[in-house]
């Protein structure tokens, strides 16, 4: 199906056009829909879905707390999220809020008490700030519901009925990670499950006891009925005090029980009856009466703008105004005396001297590499950790927060919130033209990818540039990284997920993904489109990758120990020309050197290391080092390859095996105090490594001491 490949679209604004379009055709079909709806939200409310505790331990099962009640999302607005995310403590405050009443007591979510009035508003970042009925959590389990549970069961509307097929598309677009296609999507769904819940709200009139009076003949009273038994004087209706068409609509509680209330008030014959008593019993000739009811016109004028013009994306006024522009002005880049020119060529002088510095640095031979440079507590436990390639900046990333240090000044320079649910982690992160206006990448285990600029700015905000789904069908890893790779260690057999693997070619603008998938899939991020899914031929999962844009290869690395390489020349199916299975437990890294020759280097849990000419079916040199290995990373230009393991240990070796430096943990007063590793990272120029442990401190090491 055709929506099932838009649904999946790297451009953003493809996936909000879609969600405009398929809105146009919800409100067409408003009442085929209105059925579908209250049928997944009866299915999301009976349906448990199987907790991980349950399953078995190297499974590959999300883990996600049972949704008994909706949640909101962590992040409120992506235009003020510094504001919003600089303190930790209130950044993980915002993912337990719930919706509640006044009284404090959680909603239960049934079609019965959905009510728009909750004191809790919607954290998608609604732009006209609407209260939404359907949480984000609530939409995801919905989501995951109808795909596990059958819904066959639909009253007039078959199994496999376009309305169904639609409906998933815009629960799936509602858990987009660009948020503006998240709340079109949202505000889609939320507009049917309120009128769809319309039905099941009760409408209070009289008695029958109380209905004997008849309307008389007279057209003076005409049109008048009794509100409550007991003498109160009757008020004459609206559609009859006038001969126009305008009904008045009268204010009312939109707060409405939850259960059928008891007799107050001494209002014995007040009931809950059909609507139909609340119109007058006569009416005018060619008087079409009223358009709606007396208790739903206030909610009606609050959710009349969810399906109407106003969802739109704006692309056609961008695009008139960008073909609007003169074409005989030259561009601020192409402009010698510009501003953007002038620091884009401030850029390039710099980063020339990065590297000459640097080469100068590793010419003279590197003996040791211990010194330890900064350090510093992370606000979490860091997961990933990269350097920028030319600026003082390193991006610390732990399970849903990105912070950024000075590591010459050992200051905090950012720290944000990735946007990514609670049940997923941040598993790779990658920058994008890191010699010019730097942009950050950072994945996550549910195939997630999304971009940002502004990172590490005093002066703006951080501002998510365009984010989409790299890859689908991912089941989020039920273990995090470090007791995932330390499980594996000790028993091969049950294998946990990698996550979301990544690798960027800077030279074609192309970016290399897999994971928890049986798929590499390669994207063209200039044209925001999906190239080529090449299929790996294994049944487990891709822990590493390395390219070579010059040469068209792909090397992945796996969660059984085997290595493939891949030749994007070829079609998918024959792409894969050589396959290695020598190394017996998880694969923690491959590297591929970017020469003419350049030979293949992997690294497995149990410490070996071998190197791998692609033109040989065997390994040419093998290594063995440490055992239990959590992180490793190779430093092209010195040659060097650093590990590190669950034992609080760090080694790095150069490319003969010979150890350069050993740093672990020491007792007393003066010694160094490292915790478990749990990622490291080498500079891409300098000789720097920094080290990430579960105890959150983050340290830089270095061949020798830095004079401030």
């Amino acid at each position: 199906m055709m929506l099932a490949q838009l649904i999946n679209d790297g451009s953003a604004m493809v996936r909000k056009e879609l969600v405009v379009a398929l809105s146009h055709l919800v409100a067409q079909y408003e009442s085929n829909f209105c059925t579908v709806a209250l049928q997944f939200m009866e299915e999301e409310k009976n349906y448990h879905l199987p907790s991980p505790a349950s399953t078995e331990a190297g499974s590959l099962t999300p883990v996600r707390e049972a949704p008994s009640t909706p949640r909101l999302r962590s992040v409120s607005s992506y235009g003020n999220i510094r504001a919003v995310t600089t303190p930790r403590n209130l950044n993980k405050s915002l993912q337990n809020l719930s919706l509640t009443e006044e009284g404090g007591a959680p909603v239960a979510f049934s079609p019965g008490n959905l009510s728009t009035s909750s004191s809790a508003s919607s954290t998608l970042g609604s732009p006209d700030n609407e209260e939404y009925i359907l949480s984000f959590e609530t939409i995801d389990k919905m989501r995951r519901v109808s795909s596990y549970s059958s819904l066959n069961s639909l009253i007039g509307v078959s199994f496999n009925s376009v309305y169904t097929q639609i409906w998933r598309v815009l629960l799936h677009l509602a858990a987009d990670p660009y948020p503006e296609a998240s709340d079109l999507a949202m505000r889609v769904l939320n507009s049917i499950a309120y009128k769809a819940t319309l039905s099941t709200r009760p409408q209070r009139i009289l008695d029958a006891a109380s209905l004997t009076q008849s309307a008389p003949a007279s057209p003076t009273n005409k049109g008048m009925h009794i509100h409550q038994v007991g003498g109160s004087p009757p008020t004459p209706s609206a559609s009859s005090s006038s001969l126009t068409n305008d009904v008045s609509k009268p204010t009312v509680n939109r707060e409405l029980p939850s259960a059928r209330p008891a007799n107050a008030g001494g209002n014995i014959g007040v009931q809950y009856t059909p609507h139909s008593h609340q119109f007058p019993r006569t009416r005018k000739m060619f008087d079409k009466g009223p358009d709606q009811t007396a208790e739903d016109g206030d909610d009606a004028i609050v959710h009349k703008g969810f399906l109407s013009g106003s969802l739109q994306t704006g692309f056609c006024d961008w695009s008139a105004k960008y073909f609007g522009q003169s074409v005989m002005k030259v561009p601020d880049e192409q402009d010698a005396e510009s501003q953007v020119r002038k620091e884009r060529e401030w850029r390039f002088l710099r980063n020339s001297k990065v590297r000459k510095q640097a080469q100068r640095l590793i010419q003279k031979g590197i003996t040791r590499l211990d010194d330890q440079i900064f350090i510093n507590r992370n606000p979490g436990v860091p997961s990933v950790v990269k350097f920028h390639p030319f600026t003082s900046c390193i991006a610390v990333a732990d399970k849903d927060s990105i912070c950024f240090w000075d590591w010459e000044k050992g200051e905090k320079l950012d720290y944000f919130h990735n946007g990514n649910p609670r049940y997923t982690r941040i598993t790779a992160m990658e920058y994008l033209n890191g010699q010019d206006c730097s942009l950050l990448l950072t994945a996550t285990d549910d195939g997630a990818i999304r971009v940002w600029k502004n990172f590490a700015d005093l002066e703006k905000n951080p501002e998510m540039v365009t984010a989409w789904q790299g890859l689908s069908d991912m089941l989020p890893s039920a273990r995090g990284g470090l007791a995932r790779r330390v499980s594996i260690y000790l028993d091969r057999s049950k294998q946990g997920g990698a996550g979301m693997v990544v690798d960027w070619e800077q030279e074609t603008g192309q970016l290399i993904t897999s994971g928890d998938v049986r798929i590499v899939r390669i994207w063209d991020t200039e044209r925001e489109m999906k190239v080529q899914d090449i299929p790996t031929g294994a049944d487990s999962c891709v822990t590493s990758l390395s390219c070579d844009s010059h040469r068209s290869i792909i090397v992945a690395g796996l969660g059984d120990g085997s290595v493939r390489v891949f030749d994007r020349r070829m079609s998918p199916n024959d792409s894969r020309v050589m396959t290695y299975r020598e190394h017996t437990a998880w694969v923690v890294k491959t590297h591929l050197q970017k020469e003419v020759e350049g030979n293949l280097l992997s690294v497995s849990v149990n410490g070996d290391v071998r190197y791998f000419d692609l033109r040989m079916p065997e390994s040419i040199n093998t290594l063995q080092i440490v055992k239990g290995l959590t992180a490793l990373d190779y430093h092209p230009q010195a040659n060097l390859f650093a590990c590190g393991s669950m034992n609080q240990f760090i080694a790095i070796y150069n490319t003969s095996g010979e150890v350069i430096s050993n740093i672990k943990y020491y007792d007393g007063f003066m010694g160094q105090r490292i915790g478990a590793i749990s990622c490291l990272a080498f500079h891409p120029h300098w000789p720097h490594l920094a080290v990430g442990s579960n105890d959150y401190y983050m340290s830089i090491y270095s061949v020798e001491k830095r004079v401030r």
